[in-house]
């Protein structure tokens, strides 16, 4: 099944799912930005995918400003709140935080990054970007086969996290009872946190007495959270990572993000001899000796993000060094083409449950955003009064004393979220060549090196590059290490059986599986529409998404 492409000329949207691209897509054509596109597509998300994103969690962006010619970023992630305390946590015996509940609750940085980015970009006014989210909210949406299986999969994770009577139950099962396919989903609470968002500004969430009442309802669930928490988090303007690879330059967000991991994935790959582009077809890469490389090459990088990344504010990173050539030379050096390694150090698994989006509009402006709330309805707390669910990112902190990403209060977790865009070699000045990214925890910077090498090496198109069969690698647990193997059944059988003879331990996925990622991608072909050119909007198939153009 390939995945659905569309084609345009005045603007882009693709996520996850049909009804944020239509909404996106009606942005764009009442005068909206790429950014007004972006913020529409994630609030509608929020609603109607609430087991991926939600206004109680993270995002990171990459924006390219058509005027300045210029890509910036912006770090949306929140923070651990003031009185989290990883000493007491130690003496409780605990030796990592939950994934579920709510010590794994860090301030929920996304709205406040839509506001940073409507005050620098917005074309249109708040309630024109949300009015879509606000009427899906409040005048419900129907229920799709996704929703109702990750409501059913939480409720009973979240009442042993939370016990019974908690708000998930009350706002996401209210009747007691599984949803029915298509059946109306309504979210008053939501809709009207939306609409206070929509008339008073996205700062409201956090400056106003709504900041002041999630405070409130996180404390009463045991979060160890004050007004302050909220009232004091600011997002980051960043500085992009570029890397070249093969001549084609790719771009993601710094650390605390996993853009870094990615990007060294990338340039271990570029040491070797590229794959022949006839073996990359509909099928995806046919050169299990390829994919061999990108396995190893996976573990590489997936160690190094354990051992050097973070916060870079509580503990530098070094970025440069982690892409040095030489060190890049010296780890590449320790690749067997023939075999598989298998004495690693273990390594953390981060926690997962994400979307991700991209826009571009008619003047040639784009937006890569991924947002999260992590682990599927993240921490599983949800406040009944303000429809608000909070993410689980804090999960990802370490307990043990001296870790880089270990939990402080004010510290920034390490997430394995990464939005990117990739540019055409020379040619940096004109603007993105590709604006693409994926859900997929850990196997977000491997699903980057998956479609990058498909676009350069497999002169791939957008659509291909999407749909095609994937592998990630994994721990088989937490603190374990990353050898086993994740691939889809598409890949034909004597590859995988190729991998088998390396080494490797498969573990074979069904078709388009979820868990091996969403990802989406619009291409600006000959520079998009800002140059006179088009553009290719293609969704993931394992996802619900469909791309909207205009």
């Amino acid at each position: 099944m390939p995945a659905p492409l569309a084609r345009g000329s005045r603007g882009a949207v693709v996520a996850p799912h049909h009804l944020a691209t239509v909404a996106g897509v009606r942005v764009l054509a009442r005068g909206g930005s790429a950014v007004d596109a972006a913020i529409a597509t994630n609030a509608v998300l929020a609603v109607v995918l609430p087991s991926g994103c939600g206004l109680g969690g993270d995002a990171f962006w990459l924006v390219w400003d058509p005027e300045d010619r210029r890509l910036i970023g912006l770090n949306g992630s929140g923070r651990a709140p003031a009185g989290a305390d990883p000493t007491a946590l130690r003496a409780r015996g605990m030796a990592r935080l939950p994934r579920r509940g709510p010590l794994s609750v860090t301030v929920p940085g996304a709205v406040r990054s839509w506001g940073d980015a409507h005050a620098r970009w917005g074309r249109l006014s708040r309630e024109e970007v949300l009015a879509d989210a606000i009427e899906l909210a409040g005048g419900g949406f129907p229920a799709s086969p996704a929703f109702v299986a990750a409501v059913e999969l939480t409720a009973p994770v979240v009442d042993t996290a939370l016990g019974p009577g908690n708000g998930f139950r009350r706002v996401y099962r209210p009747d007691g009872r599984p949803w029915r396919l298509g059946e109306r989903v309504r979210l008053p609470a939501l809709a009207r946190t939306l609409g206070r968002l929509a008339d008073e500004g996205f700062g409201a969430f956090y400056d106003s007495d709504l900041g002041e009442r999630q405070a409130k309802a996180l404390a009463d669930v045991g979060a160890p959270f004050v007004p302050g928490d909220l009232r004091d988090h600011r997002s980051t303007w960043t500085e992009p990572l570029t890397a070249v690879y093969r001549g084609a330059r790719v771009a993601t967000h710094p650390p605390n993000s996993s853009g870094i991991v990615g990007l060294q994935l990338l340039g271990l790959l570029e040491r070797f001899e590229p794959p022949d582009p006839r073996r990359f077809g509909a099928a995806g890469s046919g050169d299990p000796g390829w994919i061999h490389l990108g396995i190893e090459a996976a573990k590489i990088a997936l160690v190094e993000r354990d051992r050097e990344v973070g916060d870079p504010d509580a503990t530098p990173v070094d970025v440069a060094g982690m892409l040095d050539p030489s060190r890049l030379d010296a780890l590449a050096a320790g690749i067997d083409p023939t075999r598989a390694r298998l004495d690693l150090p273990p390594v953390r698994t981060l926690v997962s449950g994400t979307i991700y989006l991209a826009t571009v509009d008619q003047a040639g402006g784009a937006v890569s955003l991924i947002q999260s709330n992590a682990a599927g309805f993240g921490s599983g707390v949800v406040d009944p009064e303000t429809g608000i669910h909070y993410q689980s990112r804090g999960a990802s902190f370490s307990l043990v004393p001296g870790h880089r990403n270990e939990l402080a209060p004010g510290r920034r977790t390490l997430h394995s979220l990464l939005p990117a865009m990739t540019f055409r070699a020379g040619a940096e000045h004109r603007g993105p060549w590709v604006v693409h990214g994926s859900m997929g925890g850990d196997v977000q910077p491997q699903i980057l090196a998956q479609v990058v090498s498909a676009l350069v090496d497999g002169d791939a198109d957008v659509a291909s590059a999407v749909s095609a069969p994937r592998w990630g690698v994994e721990a088989a647990e937490d603190d374990m290490p990353p050898l086993v193997v994740a691939a889809e059944g598409r890949f034909p059988a004597d590859v995988l059986a190729a991998l088998a003879a390396r080494g490797h331990a498969i573990e074979r996925r069904p078709t388009f599986d979820a868990g091996l990622g969403h990802c989406h991608a619009i291409e600006l072909v000959d520079g998009g529409p800002a140059a006179g050119g088009t553009l290719a909007a293609a969704t993931d198939p394992r996802s619900e998404g469909l791309p909207a153009v205009r």
